[in-house]
């Protein structure tokens, strides 16, 4: 455990736990979902594998997260006392969508997002049978910006290599614009107005492309009003 602040409050108790580096992060991929070590790297590409492992050591000793064993897999999955910090993460969610200001370089990651995009298919909206888009992300280099998502029924795979499946749709997109559609700043229209998107296909698969995916909730924030000054996010 970090700092102890040696105050009764609340507060100082609670960030006695969650004021380390990537702390709170882990409990949002948990929250989203994530079960299995790689499945939480996968939605933190940046922590080291050590760390991952230390970080859910601390939260299993505190009584947030749980270790299970199924079958042959180890599965990290949150206690009561972990899902009821859910709010406090869309909750800081919804608060950094509103106030921080334009995302640096260095918050851009491919892996994050084209993982973030994989975990939010409707599978009810994917035409019936396998479906394979693969996303041209041209301003990466080709080897991490070239990713296929696989669609069958309630399967949905991401592939950072070429599958060998026939390719159904190909998006193409700068990786700053794939970001800003997918955090609600522009519509997938405006992104293939403005060509910082294109998607070739069959027409019927492009039309209904957009709507296979169901936005993270941050993307309905509405932003600070204009004029009122809003918090720079550093790069780092």
């Amino acid at each position: 455990m970090g700092a102890t602040y040696h105050q009764f409050c609340p507060v100082a108790k609670a960030m006695e736990l969650f004021d380390e580096r990537w702390t709170l992060l882990v409990v949002r991929e948990l929250v989203l979902g994530s079960k299995r070590f790689n499945d939480l790297r996968r939605g933190l590409p940046r922590m080291s594998p050590s760390l991952l492992s230390k970080r859910l050591h601390q939260l299993s000793a505190a009584g947030v997260v749980e270790r299970r064993t199924v079958g042959d897999e180890v599965h990290y999955t949150l206690t009561d006392a972990g899902l009821e910090l859910r709010s406090v993460v869309e909750a800081l969610g919804s608060w950094g969508a509103r106030w921080i200001g334009t995302l640096g370089d260095s918050d851009l990651d491919p892996r994050l997002l084209m993982w973030d995009m994989h975990r939010r298919v409707d599978t009810s909206a994917v035409p019936v049978g396998r479906t394979v888009v693969k996303f041209r992300i041209r301003d990466v280099q080709q080897r991490a910006g070239d990713w296929w998502l696989v669609l069958d029924g309630h399967d949905v795979d991401i592939c950072d290599v070429d599958p060998g499946f026939d390719v159904s749709l190909t998006v193409s997109a700068t990786l700053r614009g794939l970001t800003e559609i997918w955090s609600g700043d522009m519509s997938w229209h405006e992104a293939l107005r403005a060509e910082v998107l294109g998607i070739s296909g069959p027409e019927s698969l492009r039309r209904g492309f957009p709507g296979w995916f169901v936005l993270p909730r941050t993307s309905d924030v509405r932003r600070a009003l204009p004029g009122r000054p809003s918090i720079s996010s550093a790069d780092s």
